[in-house]
């Protein structure tokens, strides 16, 4: 049997994830991955891959082989000064006919935001940010491709990722979470295994040129959720502060937006069942197992 040709542009947790679960479920694959750094043979959890430098202003032309090779293409750079910068190099060898599935990681930062209401597939995206803005086009440029070259590609617009390593607990105990004083301010959360599950599923469970928002069950508050973290860890929680006092124009703009994330498409379609249905398991999870 031929192995999976991955290319993932990117090499990110959940790139990460999704390889350890190819592996896990004893798929074959060959993994060829893109990085800023420069290209060299690496290893990853016993994996060995190899791994070529792309920035927005060039690339090792050794990857151009790989990526002629690829059936299956998993795309999570963030777009660069308005830009998707794998369209903008490599668009015309996305012609080729041995491609199979191309998942492109977007963002729900797309929709802007709904003033705490529901939001799917199908409501108004009207983004505030800078990234969401950027993301939203990213989407559309790529969607223009599929239609252009009749690619089998797939969007998941992804929640606010947490994992094992990266997750509120963490923040609690060296003292960087902050809760900012906002009334109805509605946040969605994806656990990334969870995420590499869903990518593993597509990969037999698939249809071309749809968008899926990837969520859990459970929008809630960052409030809400730093609550049951200090919970967890017997600490008391952060004290509030005004959104004025916030000198992060990122953690300003996240604040912009409020919103509750759908998920009922992605589990009809892919018949799936999330294995941290909400924050609440998946942090009772991190904290039991001591991670």
């Amino acid at each position: 049997m031929s192995p999976m040709n991955i290319v993932c542009f990117g090499f990110g947790q959940v790139a990460k994830n999704f390889i350890l679960k190819l592996k896990k479920n004893k798929v074959f694959f060959k993994l060829t991955t893109t990085s800023r750094e420069e290209s060299k043979n690496k290893k990853f959890e016993n994996i060995k891959y190899e791994s070529f430098q792309f920035t927005e202003t060039s690339f090792d032309k050794n990857f151009i082989s790989k990526l002629e090779e690829a059936d299956h293409v998993l795309l999570s750079i963030a777009p660069q000064n308005g830009n998707d910068i794998v369209i903008n190099k490599f668009k015309d060898y996305f012609k080729s006919k041995k491609i199979k599935w191309i998942t492109y990681l977007s963002a729900t930062s797309v929709y802007g935001n709904h003033n705490g209401e529901w939001v799917d597939e199908n409501s108004e995206t009207k983004p505030t940010s800078s990234n969401g803005i950027e993301r939203l086009k990213a989407e559309k440029d790529w969607m223009e491709l599929a239609s252009k070259f009749d690619l089998p590609l797939q969007i998941f617009r992804l929640s606010g990722i947490y994992s094992n390593q990266y997750n509120i607990l963490t923040r609690l105990k060296s003292g960087e979470a902050k809760i900012i004083n906002k009334e109805n301010h509605f946040f969605s959360r994806i656990h990334v295994e969870d995420i590499a599950n869903i990518l593993l599923k597509s990969l037999k469970c698939f249809k071309k040129k749809e968008i899926y928002n990837i969520s859990d069950d459970k929008p809630a508050s960052a409030e809400d959720v730093a609550i049951h973290g200090s919970k967890l860890l017997g600490i008391d929680k952060p004290k509030d502060i005004e959104i004025d006092e916030i000198k992060s124009e990122m953690l300003k703009n996240f604040y912009k937006d409020s919103k509750k994330v759908s998920n009922k498409k992605m589990k009809e379609f892919f018949s799936f069942q999330l294995k941290y249905p909400t924050y609440v398991e998946g942090l009772n999870y991190i904290f039991n197992n001591n991670i």
